[in-house]
């Protein structure tokens, strides 16, 4: 089943003698279960076009489709109750309130709105188990790693069961240890729960543990490449294809370790 439909967007700032295209005639989609690295070089549009599946944004042209519902016809409070109920956000800032504890951090989205659900003290213990949280729920976010915190603003955005996670650089704040230890983490809850992930990244080796890249170029479509094989053969697919949209040869990079 298709979870995102990318179709035709374009976005156009600035006015009629000064104009740039963040996005150009982007085309692409997105099913369920998959987990989706969107890269490209700086300003190509990556963080325009969350802001677009986030509705924090709207398009010039052209529509986002996610779950079916074309996004552009929704209204304000609509647009509100989408963000709540059909997103989850890992974002490279963990925005955690230091007051709270990890389980009241990861059940805040399930408060916004009354009533509470009846099963959030179920989910709460279900996606701490998954990520690895469940002797963590009574700390604090200062008593946690910096990795540790990533893991808790991946089970909040989990807990509201979402048909869709957006990730902005998570790992752009940690170390390389954290880094893979909250990938792994991710693939975990992609293939184990079936949740659809889309992450933007910068990075090959964080990118290596999703089955598919989009890249995209001057706010368009340039290439993709799927997993096939190994994480290392993938690794070196996302390299080649790095230096082709920088127009250079082979770089050296970080050599993954499965």
């Amino acid at each position: 089943m298709r979870v995102v439909k990318v179709d035709h967007l374009t976005k156009i700032y600035g006015h009629r003698f000064n104009r740039v295209a963040a996005l150009n005639d982007l085309n692409f989609q997105v099913d369920a279960g998959e987990f989706v690295g969107i890269m490209g070089p700086s300003g190509a549009g990556k963080s325009t076009l969350l802001n677009m599946i986030a509705t924090l944004d709207t398009p010039t042209l052209g529509d986002v489709w996610v779950a079916g519902q074309a996004l552009s016809t929704l209204t304000d409070s609509e647009a509100a109750q989408y963000r709540r109920e059909q997103l989850g956000f890992i974002f490279q800032t963990f925005n955690l309130l230091p007051d709270l504890t990890v389980a009241d951090n990861i059940t805040l989205p399930l408060t916004f709105v009354p009533p509470r659900p009846t099963d959030m003290a179920a989910r709460l213990a279900h996606v701490a188990e998954v990520l690895g949280l469940s002797s963590l729920l009574t700390r604090y976010p200062d008593q946690l790693s910096l990795g540790q915190r990533q893991r808790v603003t991946a089970a909040r955005a989990m807990i509201t069961r979402p048909s869709l996670i957006l990730a902005d650089e998570p790992t752009g704040s940690l170390d390389s240890m954290a880094a893979t230890e909250l990938l792994q983490y991710l693939t975990k809850l992609n293939l184990a729960e079936d949740v659809t992930i889309m992450m933007v990244t910068h990075d090959a080796f964080t990118a290596s543990f999703c089955n598919r890249i989009i890249f995209i170029r001057d706010g368009a479509y340039f290439a993709e490449v799927t997993r096939h094989g190994t994480r290392q053969e993938f690794f070196d697919r996302i390299i080649d294809m790095e230096a082709t949209i920088n127009g250079g040869g082979r770089r050296r990079a970080t050599t993954p370790r499965d």
